[in-house]
């Protein structure tokens, strides 16, 4: 029977070639927008927790209301002590204390008056520390773009775009024009060591590197933090594991009465990426799901008509002593075959496609040239597992399932219509 099925669909193209190619561009597409949601939810996920979030994040509950104005005064003190605790308490994550600040760089000049200025964002980081991650975790190696990272107190990384608009050289002195944690005038010396580019349009603006020591030099925050990042081992988020550590250490050490008291934060609690996660895994499988429906449809429609033309052909079949049960289950066997050939098609051109925008992207920074949204400039896809079969799965149910709707047509007409169908 298979290859009596099988002559029958290579004989007759008027059957097989149509739905073959229905299913290989609706899997084909399945399968390449699956991927592109994949890296945007894992670049959006990856960025954020490197340059902001942490996958988990401790900040005083002060701190945390109103963190968006970068409350040094509300920060963490004595966080040495805190962080020795947690290393011991949560040995599987690496720690890591920043400070974020704002304020004006100023440029002088031989007679040092200002000759340049501009407002900055900064982020202060274990940069002189040999045991800190955080040079690797940040990317800095790769972000550097002229000079070199600091070597030594006193020195910063300036982004791209400052050092162009001001004309500044490497080695020149920068002035940072801030306020202290006390609410005092700070006013710091840093040496420009080198320029810096991530490819993250809110970064690449204006915001500068620092060691963390000399910004608490500068805004006289001694021993302390503004924020206490935990990353988990080779820098992949563990949702449930991070929910569980939160978890207990606010039962532990949060006070909701006390404002000063710290709290722990996961990646999803905090700029709106949960929510954001989760949406964008809804709209993966609901694109695949209106494939699914919209294949269906069409292979339905193809059933139909094909049915209809192949009355005749069936009116033999039936003639000869064939039930219409087993012409029914034959016509679904050949819809399996030609739905399975079609996925395969359909997803190794979906697969070839989302690799080529896993390796090359999509270019978005045109898009967002003054965006807030921690993203990269580039988005890539990413070839999961479940990309192999996403799409596969879906085209298999759709031509089964549009040949069973069509098919029914048969079972219910009558065998003496067929009959005279037969005779015209």
């Amino acid at each position: 029977m298979l290859k009596f099925i099988i002559k029958g669909i290579l004989r007759d193209r008027h059957r097989s070639l149509f739905p073959f190619i229905i299913i290989s561009v609706g899997v084909a597409l399945a399968t390449v927008f699956f991927t592109y949601i994949s890296g945007f939810s894992e670049d959006i996920t990856k960025t954020n927790a490197i340059y902001d979030t942490g996958h988990v994040k401790i900040m005083t509950r002060a701190y945390e209301d109103i963190s968006e104005q970068i409350p040094n005064d509300l920060a963490i003190t004595q966080s040495d002590s805190m962080e020795d605790a947690l290393e011991k308490k949560y040995p599987d994550l690496d720690w890591a204390p920043r400070i974020k600040f704002a304020g004006l760089l100023d440029i002088p000049d031989k007679e040092g008056e200002t000759r340049a200025q501009t407002s900055i964002n900064g982020i202060a980081m274990e940069l002189l520390d040999d045991k800190s991650k955080e040079i690797s975790r940040f990317n800095l190696d790769e972000a550097l773009q002229k000079n070199h990272l600091p070597q030594k107190p006193g020195e910063i990384l300036i982004p791209c775009s400052i050092a162009d608009d001001l004309e500044l050289e490497i080695g020149e002195t920068a002035t940072l024009i801030s306020s202290t944690a006390t609410g005092g005038m700070a006013v710091h010396n840093f040496t420009i060591a080198g320029t810096i580019e991530f490819g993250v349009g809110f970064l690449d603006r204006n915001t500068v590197i620092a060691d963390i020591d000399d910004i608490r030099y500068a805004l006289n925050m001694p021993n302390s933090t503004g924020e206490l990042l935990g990353y988990f081992e080779n820098g992949v988020y563990k949702g449930k594991k991070a929910r569980q550590i939160k978890q207990k250490f606010n039962q532990d050490n949060s006070e909701p009465e006390d404002k000063y008291s710290p709290l722990m934060l996961t990646l999803e609690d905090q700029n709106g990426l949960g929510e954001m996660l989760k949406i964008t895994q809804m709209e993966s499988y609901v694109i695949i799901g209106i494939f699914l429906f919209v294949m269906s449809l069409v292979l339905w429609n193809s059933g139909l008509m094909s049915g209809i033309r192949r009355y005749g052909e069936i009116g033999v079949r039936i003639a000869i002593g064939e039930s219409k049960l087993r012409v029914y289950r034959e016509m679904l066997v050949e819809s399996f075959i030609i739905g399975f050939l079609g996925s395969i098609f359909g997803t190794i051109i979906g697969l070839a496609g989302g690799y080529y925008l896993q390796e090359v992207g999509i270019d978005i920074s045109g898009m967002m040239p003054n965006s807030s949204v921690l993203i990269s400039s580039v988005i890539r896809a990413k070839v999961t597992t479940t990309a192999y079969y996403i799409g596969f799965i879906p085209g298999l149910l759709a031509t089964f399932i549009g040949k069973a709707m069509a098919g029914i047509g048969i079972l219910k007409r009558e065998t003496s219509q067929l009959f005279r169908e037969l005779e015209t």
